[in-house]
């Protein structure tokens, strides 16, 4: 890396479309060769900062710079520093990988030989040097197609990466392998890397820092680590037949615990020594002829960090937390 500034420092960023408000006086700092999370549900705001990151769109008001560079007067030169690879992967269907990476080269100025050296060399990375060289884009699977755009982001040699919801749709293995592909960027050649995703489990393996953001606003961040010993508590999840029972459980609870919420069908209960004081919480509710589903106990996680900020679950569609689940086994 010739440029050891590869920070991103975003100021007080807003953005409205008319009377919209989609961010709201966002302020981030990233420091170099990190890893950064940037969570949030969908409509959040997420996809909206990163195209104001990478140039795409620009703030309503607010400031950032990007490796030391001023977004607003040096954007030309901040493109040159960044690779981005978007939520949409935006492929052409009928070219092929090496034709796409080839391309990608000469337009960052590259010789004819250097870029078919480094069209090799990334699809090597990826994991995509053996597919037939005749395959056209269009016929890729979504985990190769969402690879090949990765390899595309990488031909120029950036110092910072903006990756917007890489995993999102992919099956678990394909997840895993973008995983590690992030992991090596970040160790081997010291990438700052922004990463905006919805599924915790993701921001909680490859993040230093993450911030969670909520209708525009950023309502918590730290490291995973530190985020999540916030809580001070245990999380007990107590499971009943419909969301009345729930609310009644809680409103019976919330003496006896740190704090409880009541999340659909669920009460959640932030609890020190939860081990000790399970049996009285049990007993409340039994006495009060409350019948329990089921209760489990468990150490504070990134989804309770978010639950506490927002008072809502990071609500992911089924399949993708089917396909979650699939990967912690």
């Amino acid at each position: 890396m010739q440029n050891s500034d590869r920070s991103i420092h975003v100021n007080s960023i807003t953005k409205a479309f008319s009377d919209f408000v989609v961010l709201k006086g966002v302020s981030l700092d990233v420091g170099s060769g990190t890893i950064f999370g940037f969570l949030g549900p969908n409509g959040a705001g997420k996809s909206t900062l990163i195209k104001i990151l990478t140039t795409i769109l620009a703030p309503t008001t607010g400031t950032a710079t990007i490796a030391g560079l001023d977004l607003a007067t040096r954007s030309s030169e901040v493109r040159q520093r960044i690779g981005v690879a978007l939520q949409d992967v935006g492929l052409d269907p009928v070219m092929r990988a090496r034709e796409l990476l080839e391309l990608q080269g000469r337009l960052y100025r590259l010789s004819a030989q250097d870029a078919r050296q480094r069209s090799e060399e990334l699809l090597a990375k990826v994991g995509l040097l053996d597919v037939d060289p005749k395959k056209t884009a269009g016929n890729f699977s979504g985990g190769m197609k969402r690879r090949l755009d990765l390899a595309l982001a990488l031909v120029h040699r950036p110092e910072i990466l903006f990756l917007d919801e890489p995993t999102t749709g992919l099956d678990p293995v394909s997840r895993v392998q973008i995983w590690e592909e992030v992991r090596r960027l970040n160790r081997e050649e010291g990438m700052t890397i922004f990463l905006t995703t919805q599924y915790l489990e993701e921001a909680d393996k490859l993040a230093d820092q993450v911030a969670i953001i909520h209708e525009g606003t950023i309502v918590a961040s730290g490291t995973p680590t530190a985020l999540k010993a916030t809580m001070g508590s245990e999380v007990v999840t107590i499971a009943f037949e419909d969301s009345t029972t729930a609310a009644s459980a809680t409103a019976l609870l919330q003496a006896l615990v740190d704090s409880a919420k009541t999340v659909g069908h669920e009460t959640i209960c932030y609890v020190s020594n939860a081990t000790a004081r399970l049996p009285d919480m049990l007993r409340v509710l039994d006495k009060s002829k409350i019948a329990v589903k089921n209760v489990m106990l468990s150490q504070p996680s990134l989804d309770d960090v978010f639950l506490k900020a927002t008072g809502a679950r990071l609500a992911v569609d089924a399949k993708s937390a089917t396909e979650t689940v699939t990967t912690q086994q």
